[in-house]
């Protein structure tokens, strides 16, 4: 009996043992499963002969996940979209603004919400009010009607008195930072503010606090402009819903923001703050200042510094502002643009918005086919808005956006580098605590992300470079293009490419809800764009407007 106990404890231990190292060890039956995902077709001795080149793979991606990565790090390959035959233009610093120190206060101090920049930079100027109470106005404002709109992750009031204090200080001395001294802001909750939650809209991260500051935070601290609080990112820059719930379109209160900066659009649009910042990488820029009636500026991939944002996508993330005005929306543009050594993305170039063009000049094109397919009151409104152009001078030629390339593929190269941002988190098992888990959020995305191959997502890079070259040739003999903000896929098209758009507000739907047209220009024409958007806007009247859910 105990020679038969050694024997069946000697074949335990033998069989044990070979289960363990077979599971260790990748073998020809899962190399033929995992084909699948990828749709190709290796058979026999092919297999056998990868498979000790699979084991070492995976012994390399163990062992590179001893070495942590701190988030500042980006991979080595820089994406920097400008073409060869582009000249960028010099850039001459910043512009002469001319602020409006003939400004008056309103009879009703709630309306100095929603005044432009320059008016309030003469009050403030001028000493018809501090920038002390005209932050309180704001942060008053916030209290009211930041519990409807959940625009704020965090309200930054104690650092928003000092600043405005310091400002009113300053100026009290005779220094005056330029027109955005004492101007009160928020900034989208991807950017790092030493002192205070940078949560990144994502429940595992509520708590999480970057001794850092945003380069785009740093400059308009420079500029002497007041900080208010953190405004709500959709969790993980997707959509508008966070760990604090949904943020809401100031103008139905039933309908969200859309994002992922939500939080930017609405506190702009409802008179929260005076400007924001956002941030886009596939519409999250244009579309909640769509929703919201607000203007915003996308700029040129690599305008912006980056620095001290979450990555989304270290190729396709934009940072800019979201205002009421394309006046608002230059001047604060002239403030965070330039090169910052910290991004090697960032360029420098020539913006000059300032003159009074001849529009009749402008050369600009349209995509006829997308404007004629959509019969919708947004539709209707673009149809009206081509119309007000042409009483402007301005006749658009009519263009295609570029085809023939594999779309359905580019949403790999998002995916992928948001794999790889957030890597630790997926591996960790903290994307499960995401409050949205569906098919179609951001958890299920970053999951996924795993198995797309480095190949693939390198062979979606080649197509960019084609349809970059391809873009470029249709928009090189033009200074804008108009387009439906939603119509085929404008958005994706140049979120790839890197050019910059404005999402232009042109009136309402039937239910009383904000609609826009948008502008693109060639790269590092953000000049043109608020050189037809500024003119229109003084012609018409669609932006800037009180939400009725507000009066």
């Amino acid at each position: 009996m105990k020679k038969h106990g050694w024997l069946i404890l000697f074949i335990g231990i033998i069989f044990g043992f070979t289960l363990a190292n077979s599971a260790g060890r990748i073998t020809k039956k899962q190399v033929i499963a995992a084909q699948n995902l990828f749709g190709i077709n290796f058979e026999g001795k092919a297999i056998e002969t990868m498979l000790a080149y699979l084991s070492s793979n995976r012994k390399g991606y163990e062992s590179m996940r001893n070495f942590p990565l701190e988030n500042a790090v980006s991979p080595a390959l820089i994406f920097d979209p400008i073409p060869v035959d582009y000249q960028l233009p010099k850039n001459e610093g910043l512009n002469d603004w001319k602020i409006n120190e003939a400004a008056e206060l309103p009879e009703n101090f709630e309306d100095l919400a929603f005044y432009p920049l320059l008016d309030l930079a003469g009050l403030i100027k001028s000493g018809k009010i501090s920038a002390l109470n005209l932050t309180k106005l704001y942060l008053e404002r916030i209290k009211k009607y930041d519990e409807q709109l959940k625009a704020f992750v965090t309200v930054t009031e104690e650092l928003a008195l000092n600043q405005a204090q310091k400002a009113d200080e300053e100026l009290a001395k005779g220094i005056y930072r330029g027109p955005l001294h004492g101007i009160p802001y928020g900034v989208k909750d991807l950017a790092a503010v030493p002192g205070y939650p940078t949560t990144w809209g994502a429940a595992p991260y509520r708590e999480q606090v970057l001794d850092q500051k945003a380069t785009v935070v740093q400059k308009l601290e420079d500029a002497g402009a007041v900080l208010l609080g953190k405004l709500v990112s959709g969790s993980l820059a997707r959509g508008d819903v966070w760990f604090g719930g949904k943020t809401k379109n100031p103008w139905d209160l039933e309908q969200g923001a859309t994002g992922s900066s939500a939080g930017s659009g609405a506190a702009t649009a409802a008179g929260l703050v005076a400007f924001s910042i956002g941030t886009e990488t596939l519409g999250s820029i244009i579309s909640p200042s769509t929703r919201t009636g607000s203007t915003g500026l996308r700029p040129t991939y690599g305008a912006v510094s980056k620095q001290g944002f979450m990555v989304l996508s270290w190729s396709m993330d934009k940072v800019g502002p979201i205002c009421r005005s394309a006046e608002d929306c230059a001047l604060v543009f002239d403030y965070i643009r330039g090169i910052d050594p910290l991004d090697r993305t960032t360029k420098e170039a020539s913006f000059k918005p300032l003159s009074d063009p001849d529009l009749s000049q402008l050369k600009v094109a349209y995509f006829k086919e997308l404007f004629e397919k959509d019969s919708s009151a947004t539709g209707q409104n673009n149809q009206r808005t081509l119309e007000e152009l042409a009483q402007m001078g301005i006749k658009p030629v009519p263009v295609n956006l570029p085809g023939n390339f594999p779309f359905e593929a580019f949403d790999i190269i998002l995916r992928a580098e948001s794999g790889a941002f957030f890597d630790e988190l997926v591996r960790s098992g903290g994307v499960d605590l995401l409050v949205e888990q569906h098919e179609g959020s951001r958890a299920n995305s970053l999951r996924q992300s795993r198995f797309i191959p480095a190949v693939e997502y390198l062979q979606a890079n080649r197509h960019r470079t084609l349809l970059i070259e391809a873009f470029h040739q249709l928009v090189k003999a033009y200074d804008l293009i108009l387009s439906p903000t939603y119509g085929g896929n404008q958005l994706l098209q140049t979120n790839l490419t890197g050019h910059p758009a404005l999402s232009l507000p042109n009136g309402f739907d039937e239910k009383g809800r904000p609609t826009s047209i948008t502008l693109v220009a060639n790269y590092f024409g953000e000049d043109k764009l608020i050189m037809l958007a500024n003119a229109y806007q003084k012609q018409y009247r669609y932006h800037g407007l009180v939400p009725s859910p507000l009066k």
